[in-house]
């Protein structure tokens, strides 16, 4: 029976369409995936990870009062809310500061990047003993797409993973999108040079062999429902909506120059288009080599370089949702891993710190030109108790339709709750 079972799996493998973690193809992750129900009616969510960990003191939380050694070189402006400011090069953030909310006074203590990211991109404190789930994932689990739309895209890369949900609920992975090339999506883009009528062909002659064996297989349950499961692949693949929402030269010029044709604001815009065409989850998380936040020397010309276009592709895809009557059904949050030192070093850098940061959210039941706590006269660390990650995600969780104190049951059938620590920012919220 082993031997059936592997031949079989290896001419599905042929119609592999991109793995979803663990070796899973998409018609396995569909399968497993299906233990949940598709609600159209269900909120989506974009997370912006802002790889490096900006500086705080140096976009939303600038201290003009402070001595120059720690209040850099960048000066406020006014935003659309009066007493609020925030950095110079963030002119259309400013203006359209009605959109969202800034949280200042967000500490922990995981100044490194690896455990820091762990931390924040799960609502968590890591720990050896357990995997937790990145956002997208849960998610996945709790509020799955249509049958030919995948629920979770991670554009251009995830790094935590589905923890202890299971390979099940891993994005599809997308590449990041360059203006005036070709797009493919690891996952959904055909390789080999198939077109999806080929691909029809190819898949018509592997069912045919299949039902030539099928009467003398006997297959355990998931194996023997994979048969379903790849034809859902199928439909996602071949989806004129899944295909539609992929494609980027649809939009029209006006558009792609609004969010910026660098590869964040398009990387932004692909994240509008996947959720109205009903993709639940997208997480925008690009590699440092392009987008680095993790400012350790020349600091302040790193961010005239980086800024700019995140204040443009941020500005525009809150537009694009109010425009479009998404931003009450879509949930936003951006934040970085953690701030920088206060004092800027002896490079015009600024070093890791994770005692105090600064993270944005919009969307759903968020009061628009809000903000929520403080740092100190430094920005050293939070004015007050201040809140942590777990609160951030207990938040956005809350703004996503999900209660934070839902409880799973892990694969060895421990019960964990999904945000342990953490408590809703109430003043966040209408």
């Amino acid at each position: 029976m082993n031997i059936t079972t592997e031949s079989r799996i290896t001419r599905r493998s042929l119609l592999q369409v991109g793995a979803l973690g663990a070796g899973l193809t998409l018609a396995e992750g569909l399968k497993l995936q299906a233990a949940g129900k598709a609600d159209s009616g269900l909120r989506s969510a974009i997370f912006v990870f802002l790889e490096g960990g900006p500086s705080h003191q140096d976009t939303f939380d600038l201290k003009p009062e402070a001595a120059s050694e720690y209040r850099g070189e960048f000066k406020p402006i006014d935003t659309s809310v009066a007493g609020v400011q925030i950095c110079e090069q963030m002119p259309m953030l400013a203006r359209d500061f009605g959109r969202y909310a800034i949280v200042r006074g967000v500490t922990h203590n995981l100044a490194d990047h690896g455990i820091g990211k762990k931390y924040v991109l799960t609502g968590n404190l890591p720990t050896p003993v357990l995997q937790y789930p990145e956002y997208g994932s849960v998610v996945a689990r709790q509020h799955p797409s249509a049958r030919d739309l995948p629920t979770y895209v991670a554009i251009d890369e995830s790094f935590v993973g589905p923890g202890y949900l299971g390979t099940q609920y891993s994005a599809l992975t997308a590449e990041k999108p360059r203006h005036g090339f070709p797009y493919r999506v690891r996952g959904v883009t055909l390789d080999d040079g198939l077109t999806v009528a080929r691909y029809g062909r190819q898949k018509q002659l592997l069912d045919d062999l299949d039902t030539a064996f099928r009467g003398f297989e006997k297959l355990d349950d998931e194996v023997r429902s994979l048969d379903r499961f790849s034809e859902q692949a199928y439909q996602i693949i071949s989806s004129p909506r899944t295909r539609t929402a992929f494609d980027l030269s649809r939009e029209k010029t006006s558009e792609s120059d609004r969010f910026g044709k660098h590869e964040f604001g398009q990387t932004l815009l692909l994240a509008c288009r996947l959720i109205e065409a009903g993709v639940h989850f997208v997480t925008v998380r690009l590699r440092p080599a392009e987008f680095d936040f993790d400012t350790h020397s020349n600091n302040f010309s790193k961010l005239r370089t980086l800024l700019p276009p995140f204040d443009r592709g941020l500005s525009a895809l809150l537009q694009r949702l109010e425009d479009r009557g998404r931003l009450d059904s879509t949930s936003l949050f951006v934040t970085g891993e953690f701030g920088r030192t206060p004092r800027v070093n002896g490079g015009g850098g600024r070093d890791h710190w994770a005692r105090a940061m600064c993270s944005l959210l919009a969307g759903g039941d968020v009061r628009g030109g809000t903000v929520v706590g403080a740092s100190d006269a430094t920005a050293s660390a939070p004015s007050g108790d201040g809140f942590s990650p777990d609160d951030l995600a207990a938040s956005f969780f809350q703004n996503t339709g999900i209660d934070p104190k839902t409880e799973f049951q892990t694969n060895v059938g421990r019960p964990v709750t999904l945000v342990r620590n953490g408590s809703v920012i109430q003043p966040l919220f209408a």
